[in-house]
């Protein structure tokens, strides 16, 4: 609509005659005076129709219809201002109507929150939803916040780089989505857990700084606040030690928050360091709650948490990481892993940023000798055969001049729930699975028909 004006720029265009779209939100029926609310992506204003040709279109509204109207901007007479709400001191004297759509009755109530229905029939309709201010408020906040990141590390030299979202399947700690390939009968991509490979080739390959909003995948259990897609500010840097990183990330954090959420108190700066022994002992969680009033979502109280173990015993007594096995440990002890010695002491360079009790990011200085790497998959069981098979191409990469690098990746949904003080991160999520990973909108997973089965070469076990 060439000619439409947003609700949001009519406080500048006082006495003129302008056109609007939007919902109808509210009306309310006076006899010869109708009002309602209009609504777009900017704002509410209230229209009024009085008595004339146009009645007889505005009486037959109802909530949710779509339409497009031609008034002129007035101020409220001064008994009507209403100071509390923005617009509340303009009206719009309508003289033309235009139903553009009209809209069932919806299945639940957009006046409210939304917080008193049950989450799964938001998530059936989430198209609607989505329309409470709430949550356009939510999907606003998470625009500027990844904008604001994108403007601050690429006015620092960083160059956003996408990685593959089909690849190979690799132990990384979680179950892989697999994809079958039609035209390698038998055969699978996976997809990414996280870019981590993909980032440290990045290092190999020269990009010496690198950033993506990376979608990541993981088939978990059920496990409360997760979603089997998610998304991460995905960051790597070349010729770096562990310091740099996390005062590039501790910097970035202070001024995110001191630009976008003006309003809220960052308990203490520089961020709080404990190891993780120090954190067990004194809180008995990794990721501490270091606010002292912990009901008080206006202050923000970050820490970084270091020195983690290296290795874990898992349930059958071999050794698992504690975060993942591309890190590198810390120098000291760059010759315990070499050998294989007194494996539950290795201390790794793992550091993990945590806000409020949630951890939202961790990274790690990486190996970037291959024989370091190879050390770690060797204490993890892997022999030879399945080094080279799962591992092959990063470790012929390490050994064609990796410069050392390290990095770090942010859970930007939890980030961006705990700013915007939401209880999960599926009120910042635009459409959201549950907990058991259905997309109840979109009716996924879904039965697929035989004909794509036999395309693929794939038969179902029904048992």
């Amino acid at each position: 609509m060439q000619n439409r004006t947003r609700i949001e720029d009519l406080k500048n265009r006082i006495g003129e005659t302008v056109t609007l779209a939007g919902w109808v939100d509210v009306r309310r029926d006076h006899g010869q005076l109708i009002f309602f609310d209009l609504r777009d992506g900017s704002g509410k204003v209230q229209l009024v129709v009085g008595p004339g040709p146009v009645h007889e279109t505005a009486d037959k509204l109802r909530p949710e219809w779509v339409i497009e109207v031609i008034g002129q901007i007035k101020k409220r007479p001064e008994k009507m201002v209403n100071s509390e709400i923005a617009n509340g001191d303009l009206e719009v004297e309508v003289g033309e109507i235009k139903i553009l759509n009209q809209a069932e009755t919806p299945p639940f109530d957009l006046q409210t929150d939304g917080r008193e229905l049950a989450e799964e029939i938001r998530l059936e309709y989430r198209y609607l939803d989505l329309r409470r201010p709430r949550l356009q408020q939510n999907l606003h906040f998470r625009h500027r916040l990844v904008k604001f990141i994108r403007d601050y590390l690429s006015e620092r030299g960083f160059i956003e780089v996408e990685t593959p979202i089909l690849s190979q399947t690799t132990p990384e700690g979680a179950r892989d989505y697999l994809v079958p390939s039609r035209l390698q009968p038998g055969q699978f991509y996976a997809l990414p857990q996280s870019p981590q490979q993909y980032k440290q080739l990045l290092m190999v390959a020269g990009v010496e700084k690198y950033f993506q909003i990376a979608r990541c995948f993981r088939d978990e259990d059920t496990r409360g606040d997760r979603q089997p897609e998610f998304t991460q500010l995905d960051l790597e840097m070349a010729f770096v030690e562990q310091e740099e990183v996390m005062i590039l990330n501790e910097t970035l954090l202070i001024a995110l928050v001191k630009e976008l959420l003006p309003g809220k108190k960052i308990l203490q700066t520089p961020f709080p360091r404990l190891t993780y022994r120090e954190a067990m002992d004194e809180y008995g969680s990794d990721r501490p709650d270091l606010r002292p009033n912990k009901n008080d979502s206006q202050t923000l109280a970050f820490c970084w948490i270091t020195d983690f173990p290296f290795f874990e015993k898992t349930e059958t007594g071999a050794w698992t990481f504690t975060h993942n096995p591309f890190s590198a440990p810390k120098p000291e002890f760059m010759e315990q892993l070499l050998k294989g010695e007194k494996i539950g002491e290795i201390i790794t360079s793992q550091y993990d940023i945590v806000l409020n009790g949630s951890e939202i990011g961790g990274g790690s200085i990486r190996n970037h000798r291959p024989e370091a790497l190879r050390a770690v998959f060797r204490i993890l069981g892997y022999d030879a055969a399945a080094i080279a098979r799962n591992f092959g191409h990063l470790l012929q990469a390490l050994a064609r001049g990796a410069p050392p690098h390290g990095g770090i990746a942010w859970g930007l949904d939890r980030l961006v729930s705990i700013l915007a003080g939401e209880p999960n991160i599926r009120e910042v999520i635009a459409f959201p699975k549950t907990g058991e990973g259905r997309d109840l909108l979109m009716g996924a997973p879904a039965a697929v028909t035989p004909e794509q089965l036999k395309e693929l070469k794939l038969k179902i076990d029904s048992r």
